[in-house]
């Protein structure tokens, strides 16, 4: 039995009509999953976005920076999924505001804060109170991120603070933007010395620690993770995968603290 002319018509549009309703649904579906970092967790986060993609066929697409430049991207515009922060006031930041769903949010790691030297530096450093710092660094500069905001250069100013030599190497500061990026003077011979987690020197054959901060000198160093307010449905897989033996494995490797139940 043919079909009338009419009937075909409204057939062919009914088809038009399912396939652009349905269409946005399955891009969303298979949009990739943007991931806001903190500068740190660099090499581990690639890495495990690698096999996240490998086991599910599902992108990630990541963006380091300080945590508190991250988050006023956050504040200022949508397009982050899923937030880590390298300390919980930049998460608390956001989440005071409504821009995270705060029922996801969980702490996935821990770190210690240590400082760094060239590799072939004759540097010895035994930190301790009001140990020599500004000796140490022998009329060079001590390379740390942003201590008025970045958490890496917090925690290394409440450490120096605690430890009684926070004045009398504030005037010898090369401040940068990230961890990452204070990692990079030193490495580079830059700066004679500088603060940054055990992963971070870890990750680069350029330095090597020469001293190791006590961790009660400055709050606990915590990754918080969490969706933002309006993550897509496939962020909620990847933010799970954090916390699996795959993932768990990748941040030991690297160095991190991964903290009980994850």
């Amino acid at each position: 039995m043919k079909l009338s002319r009419l009937a075909l018509t409204a057939l062919v549009l009914g088809f038009i009509i399912a396939l652009f309703a349905s269409g946005p649904s399955r891009a969303a579906d298979n949009a990739p999953v943007t991931v806001f970092a903190a500068a740190s967790l660099t090499d581990a986060l690639n890495e495990i976005g690698r096999t996240y993609e490998a086991k599910t066929g599902h992108h990630v697409v990541f963006s380091f920076a300080a945590s508190s430049a991250l988050a006023h991207q956050i504040e200022s515009s949508s397009g982050a999924d899923v937030f880590l922060s390298a300390d919980m006031d930049w998460m608390n930041y956001l989440d005071g505001k409504g821009l995270m769903n705060h029922a996801s949010i969980r702490t996935l790691l821990g770190n210690h804060l240590v400082l760094i030297a060239p590799k072939d530096s004759a540097a010895a450093v035994t930190i301790a109170p009001h140990f020599d710092l500004a000796g140490a660094l022998k009329g060079g500069r001590l390379a740390i991120a942003d201590p008025a905001s970045v958490p890496a250069g917090k925690y290394g100013k409440q450490s120096l603070t605690a430890l009684g030599v926070w004045d009398a190497v504030a005037g010898q500061l090369a401040q940068a933007e990230n961890v990452r990026a204070a990692l990079a003077y030193v490495a580079r011979g830059e700066a004679p010395l500088g603060i940054v987690y055990t992963t971070d020197a870890m990750a680069e054959p350029k330095v090597k620690i020469v001293g190791e901060f006590p961790d009660n000198t400055h709050p606990a160093i915590v990754y918080p993770a969490g969706l933002t307010k309006d993550a897509k449905p496939g962020a909620s897989d990847f933010l799970a995968f954090l916390s699996s033996d795959a993932a768990t494995a990748i941040f030991k490797k690297d160095g991190f603290v991964v903290l009980a139940g994850h």
